[in-house]
């Protein structure tokens, strides 16, 4: 890889987290999945503490961070939905949270 990158940072995270307690999903964007997953399900989140515990269902990479805020706002909206809907059919109809 060049530069001074490692591959754990090299990439924008746009992510999914669904709720063991109601079911309702979040959407959001980092630059380092693993740690802020922890912190959700560690109650460091003000959108997600009272919605503990958490599960990651979804993630996808981008190289630059206007491209995961920009998909991050496209998933907060009725067609984002739909496409996770779709994307993840299987995981909605077998899932004991939906």
């Amino acid at each position: 890889m060049p530069g001074s990158t490692t591959w754990n940072n090299r990439f924008w995270y746009v992510y999914v987290l669904t709720s063991y307690r109601d079911g309702k999903q979040y959407v959001g964007f980092t630059r380092d999945l693993r740690a802020r997953y922890k912190a959700h399900n560690e109650g460091k989140s003000f959108a997600t503490a009272p919605r503990r515990p958490l599960s990651l269902i979804y993630y996808e990479a981008c190289t630059e961070r206007s491209d995961a805020e920009r998909r991050e706002q496209y998933l907060k909206t009725t067609g984002g939905r739909r496409f996770l809907a779709k994307r993840m059919k299987d995981y909605f109809r077998n899932s004991k949270l939906s």
